[in-house]
């Protein structure tokens, strides 16, 4: 199994709106020691030499704390680092496409809003499904649980979600929950990641 079940339960996706005087590496540390299972980098303005060193620091870092590192949308700089994985939406390149680049033994992760979309990654190879916006709106509670049951793979939650709102996520299928600012926008990341890590293993163990 290339994606464990368990690494997807707090699914951090750094975004560097938040950085300040910060570095990505420092702020993804702080998730990684609150309890981050699995690291997504997705950046979409920097130039290809500065992306290929950041991703070669963080990923270095994730190694450190034994949790799977996965870019997002570019799966060129994803095979050029042996990153863990990639991460694509559906409008960027075809998820058989991308497994056929990135070989059998990568993590394959797919954005999904119908239960198609989330047939059809699967068939690709997907290893897990990424679904949502679920908070506020965007994809229906119904829509999840009927992709969760349509699926043979593990499928996160993603779109809006906290430490407010995880619970109302319970009896869903999903396996855990990918986030951005509910982490990296809050003043203190450690905590802000041991706090959502908590919430959503009680959510998943409802």
């Amino acid at each position: 199994m290339r994606c464990d079940k368990k690494d997807l339960l707090l699914y951090a996706v750094t975004d560097r709106a938040w950085l300040g005087d910060k570095t990505l590496a420092w702020q993804v540390e702080e998730s990684l020691k609150g309890g981050a299972t699995m690291i997504q980098l997705r950046e979409k303005h920097l130039d290809e030499d500065t992306f290929q060193a950041e991703a070669l620091e963080l990923q270095a870092l994730c190694r450190r704390y034994g949790v799977p590192f996965l870019i997002n949308d570019d799966v060129e700089l994803a095979v050029a680092v042996n990153a863990d994985g990639v991460h694509v939406g559906q409008h960027d390149m075809e998820a058989g496409q991308v497994r056929e680049k990135i070989g059998p033994d990568k993590i394959l992760g797919v954005s999904a809003q119908t239960v198609e979309q989330a047939l059809r990654a699967q068939a690709a190879g997907a290893d897990y499904l990424g679904v949502g916006a679920v908070f506020p709106t965007g994809t229906k509670d119904d829509t999840l649980k009927a992709i969760c049951r349509a699926v043979d793979i593990p499928v996160v939650a993603i779109g809006g979600i906290g430490a407010h709102n995880v619970q109302a996520l319970a009896g869903s299928g999903i396996c855990g929950i990918a986030v951005v600012s509910a982490i990296y926008g809050q003043p203190d990341i450690q905590q802000a990641a041991h706090t959502l890590l908590l919430k959503t293993q009680e959510m998943i163990s409802k």
